[in-house]
């Protein structure tokens, strides 16, 4: 069976975002040690054990447990890929300007909404967490507290008064 390849994409080789806090850090560092000392060798001995039964054209056993060891093997090379170029997101805890890793307290249209500001790998809109590199993120990264950040959106512009920084 021959997997099909797809032609490459405007989104193909993107490098995935770095910046990433301490503890998504440790977090990668112990799923990189179970997919190596857990899941590739149990799915490379279910690799071994389905070879054994013999035409490889007809195994469709094989065929899949090849493709998860793949997927593993992938996987595998994103984290360390992500390890070995992480920049660690540490603030500075008396800046009075809005950085990676801030907590920032935002006044929009009479609500107040708490945004920490981290890397791509880690956002979380829903939860309050958002990229750098997304239209807030990056309109609010070194503004100060009482500074006015105008966005605009599809359908309309959103103001925002920065309230309060903390680490």
């Amino acid at each position: 069976m021959r997997v099909p390849i797809r032609k490459a994409g405007p989104y193909t080789h993107i490098k995935p975002d770095t910046h990433i806090t301490p503890e998504k850090y440790a977090e990668l560092s112990a799923k990189l040690d179970k997919l190596k000392n857990v899941k590739r060798p149990r799915e490379a001995a279910e690799v071994k054990r389905l070879a054994l039964m013999g035409d490889f054209s007809e195994n469709a056993g094989y065929q899949l447990a090849k493709g998860r060891l793949r997927g593993i093997n992938e996987r595998i090379l994103d984290i360390e890929y992500m390890l070995k170029h992480a920049e660690i997101i540490e603030p500075d805890a008396d800046s009075d300007r809005v950085q990676l890793g801030h907590l920032v307290t935002l006044e929009t249209e009479g609500k107040i909404k708490d945004y920490r500001i981290l890397g791509g790998a880690e956002t979380n809109p829903s939860a309050g967490v958002i990229s750098h590199n997304s239209p807030l993120g990056a309109a609010l990264l070194n503004k100060h507290v009482g500074d006015v950040v105008e966005i605009n959106l599809a359908d309309r512009t959103r103001i925002y008064k920065i309230i309060k920084i903390s680490r």
